[in-house]
């Protein structure tokens, strides 16, 4: 990594922090919600959870609202807004290499996740207490493929996207079914068989799977894992191909 690589991704950590879409969305919408649901549910071991502690159950599921709200609401709106403003062009003529915009967005989005779900954690434990680990490895591999797929996913929906406004509305539209269906909504034994044939190939249900189950020692969500693998190949390397710089 270059000396224009490292100075442009503080300054993208530096306007990221400042964002007031990123504080709401990244890390006021997850923990406030979090908190709602889980209390909702109480912590009794219930059918509907598979017979775990429901506020267990939604500690567990929204560390990927963090990283779905980064990848459709954050990445998006913040990559169309530099292009709707002519920001990359600039960058170019500077004289940044092409790859250093990426690379610096995909730190940025990592730096954010770890950030927003340390935070999430530091709020739950006292709350609700954090569910042992069963299966550290799978869970850590899941959150990590996740965050780098829906960063990806969120650099090319920016890249297509003609305006921050578009890709506002777009991000929220993909953003609110996902968070519902597959991670902080109800459970699916509760949903009905159309419901859940919707919701079950959602990026965001499969990343969820892929965490929870590991988690909360209900199984190994080895399919779901190979899925999120396999579309965090796709997606970023569609991403890179769509790369403006």
């Amino acid at each position: 990594m270059n000396g224009q690589t490292a100075q442009l991704i503080r300054a993208e950590l530096t306007l990221i922090r400042r964002d007031p879409l990123v504080l709401t969305f990244v890390f006021v919408f997850p923990i406030v919600t979090m908190l709602i649901i889980g209390g909702a549910f109480g912590t009794q071991p219930d059918r509907a959870f598979e017979f775990t502690n429901p506020s267990h159950w939604y500690v567990a599921s929204y560390l990927t609202v963090v990283i779905g709200a980064i990848g459709l609401v954050m990445m998006p709106v913040h990559l169309a807004s530099y292009r709707e403003r002519g920001v990359l062009r600039r960058f170019a003529v500077a004289g940044f290499p092409r790859w250093s915009f990426a690379l610096a967005e995909l730190v940025v989005g990592l730096v954010t996740t770890l950030v927003a779900c340390a935070l999430l954690l530091a709020v739950a434990a006292p709350v609700y207490g954090l569910p042992a680990l069963h299966d550290a490895w799978r869970v850590l591999l899941a959150l990590a493929l996740g965050a780098v797929c829906f960063i990806g996913l969120g650099v090319l929906l920016g890249s297509v996207l003609p305006s921050a406004r578009s890709a506002q509305a777009v991000g929220l539209v993909l953003f609110f079914p996902s968070f519902l269906l597959g991670a902080g909504g109800p459970p699916p034994h509760v949903m009905g068989s159309a419901v859940r044939a919707v919701a079950g190939p959602l990026p965001l249900t499969l990343l969820t799977k892929a965490v929870r189950e590991p988690w909360l020692g209900l199984g190994t969500a080895t399919t779901s894992l190979v899925a999120v693998a396999a579309l965090t190949v796709v997606v970023t390397a569609a991403a890179a191909r769509r790369a403006v710089l």
